[in-house]
């Protein structure tokens, strides 16, 4: 275990209690370096890794647009006519986040798994990308432009194309029932929504976090595009791994995949989102930047809500992982309603502190706790990499 690492992920497990606990690993060609704090977390957790899980559905529609088995210039609707809502959409536009789609309903108040697909089903185009462009949408359409462009259900075809080549033996949509118990404990989430306070307490081991993904995918195995798989540490160092080596994908296929398709300034000096296909890639204002500074603009990554990140730079060849839980027993969304702040709730002002909740039970805060990672982890691993090269 890396010390120089551990230090830094006591800082959000035990100084700040921002997780519940952390590990977090970074590589530069063949060397690895590694550490981990808190509840539940070892060598064999396994985590959910949320919207990480975006990535797959990049690399998969990336692959077969490499082997010819997908034209991404073609309409969504060509490839499936149950999204003829879409109208001319590209299948490009959707994996570039060109466009933004949304549903007539929240998927996620959806009775059940048949409701849900039904809504989903009625995406249509509410307008071009906006400031911020990112969204669950899109990769939720793009799975069934993956299976029908490559004949294979969602997770066999990350198997095949993802898992396989990178020998990834830990990854799962369904976790296998041995391993259920090596799942990370959600417990209750907490979150102010203006006026609004909700407990979520349904959460479960080895079931999605994300409410999305809860209600269609379950413990069906029946993987989403945009969130829904769990994996250990090693299998997504395997995975970073493979992505530099070339096992997966071509280096044309991976510098194509991390071409800027909706970052611009605007009139009033802000950017919008900087994102590739599936992924973030490098902004301009490190302080909105998924991808740590030390990185090159060939760097790709994405993060995930329940507290994870995966970056990789094919030009520097050198990769980040952080999977964790934020979750269990936080408060991990502030929405003030007018004329509040977050002080007002007790809070410091970057999100991190206690709050007390109805019942009088003190929460730790995970709120914007991606903000804290660029000072408390990026810096630290930098200075980790740095010491293995030459």
């Amino acid at each position: 275990m890396n010390e120089e690492i551990r230090k830094a992920v006591r800082f959000f497990t035990e100084e700040t209690r921002i997780m519940d606990g952390l590990a977090v690993s970074c590589g530069w060609d063949k060397r690895r370096a590694a550490a981990w704090d808190g509840r539940e977390i070892g060598e064999r957790t396994v985590y959910d890794l949320a919207s990480v899980t975006k990535i797959f559905t990049g690399i998969c529609l990336m692959k077969l647009w490499e082997t010819g088995q997908l034209d991404p210039f073609r309409r969504v609707a060509w490839y499936c006519p149950e999204f003829s809502r879409l109208g001319t959409v590209t299948v490009e536009q959707l994996m570039g986040f060109q466009v933004q789609i949304q549903t007539p309903e929240r998927i996620d108040r959806q009775k059940n798994r048949q409701d849900a697909l039904a809504c989903l089903r009625k995406a249509e185009v509410s307008g071009p990308a906006g400031k911020r462009a990112y969204s669950d949408i899109p990769a939720m359409v793009l799975k069934y432009v993956v299976q029908q462009a490559s004949g294979m259900e969602m997770m066999d075809c990350v198997r095949e194309l993802v898992l396989r080549p990178a020998g990834m033996v830990e990854t799962w949509a369904g976790v296998p029932e041995e391993r259920t118990g090596d799942c990370l404990l959600y417990g209750k989430e907490y979150r102010i929504e203006g006026e609004n306070r909700i407990c979520r307490a349904d959460l479960r081991r080895g079931i999605p976090h994300d409410p999305k993904a809860a209600v269609i995918q379950g413990s069906s195995g029946d993987l989403c595009g945009h969130a829904g798989l769990f994996s250990t540490m090693r299998d997504m160092e395997r995975l970073a791994e493979a992505l530099l080596e070339g096992s997966i994908l071509s280096a044309e296929s991976l510098r194509r995949l991390a071409v800027n398709r909706t970052g611009r300034k605007r009139p009033d000096g802000s950017y919008t989102q900087y994102l590739g296909y599936c992924c973030y890639l490098k902004h301009p204002d490190q302080y909105f930047s998924e991808i740590p500074a030390g990185m090159s603009r060939s760097a790709f990554g994405i993060g995930g809500f329940t507290g994870n990140h995966f970056s990789v730079d094919p030009e520097r060849k050198r990769w980040t992982i952080f999977l964790g839980n934020r979750v269990r027993d936080r408060l991990t969304v502030l929405i003030p309603p007018k004329g509040k702040t977050r002080t007002d709730y007790g809070l410091n002002e970057d999100g991190t502190g206690e709050i007390r909740w109805m019942d009088g039970t003190l929460l730790p805060s995970s709120v914007d706790y991606v903000h804290q990672k660029d000072a408390h982890l990026h810096d630290v691993i930098e200075k980790v990499l740095g010491g293995m090269q030459p």
